[in-house]
């Protein structure tokens, strides 16, 4: 059993009989009163979000989590397959536990996220960022806008559309955070 004293960013708890990652937290030491801990709790299995707070001391239960390295392979009707990087075995995933999965190319690398407890996959990591082409945008023109921020429509090659600032063409490769599914920069 863990306290409130061992929270941090990105641990997974189990509370109310789930599991539960800590988004962020804040310890609180009010001049009068108790001590306590506010925490941002994102639920594993159902995705929702909740704020939730601990008094000081309070006892949690960690879920134990393991990260493993897997490379993406194909999608067919049993879902999303991949193989381990190391031991060469495949395993099938559901989309719903895939977050960015319109980011996800042939070979890529991702870690899925187990329970080691049940041996269950919880959820599919993406790197942060990811390198992909542009197939589609308009050509921007200069001048066409008041401000420097301006930006367009492009389409990458797993098919989604993002924002791009005017200079991107087709063909260029550009990095795209997958967490915001927004345009970081140009690749190199």
């Amino acid at each position: 059993m863990a306290t409130t004293a061992d929270i941090k960013n990105g641990l997974t708890i189990v509370f109310n009989d789930d599991l539960y990652k800590i988004v962020e937290f804040l310890h609180v030491k009010p001049g009068k009163g108790a001590a306590f801990v506010r925490t941002k709790l994102k639920g594993i299995t159902n995705g929702k979000s909740f704020e939730y707070t601990f008094q000081s001391g309070a006892k949690l239960e960690i879920a134990r989590i393991e990260h493993r390295p897997y490379q993406y392979l194909y999608k067919d009707d049993m879902g999303y397959n991949f193989m381990h990087s190391e031991t060469y075995e495949q395993i099938a995933i559901e989309e719903s536990l895939i977050e960015g999965v319109e980011f996800l190319m042939p070979e890529q690398e991702v870690d899925i996220v187990f329970h080691s407890d049940t041996e269950t996959a919880l959820y599919c990591e993406l790197p942060q960022n990811v390198v992909l082409e542009v197939t589609y945008t308009e050509p921007g023109l200069k001048g066409d806008t008041a401000s420097s921020t301006a930006t367009k429509p492009a389409t990458l090659e797993t098919g989604v559309e993002i924002r791009v600032p005017l200079f991107i063409k087709i063909g260029e490769k550009i990095k795209v955070d997958t967490r915001e599914k927004s345009y970081v920069e140009r690749a190199k």
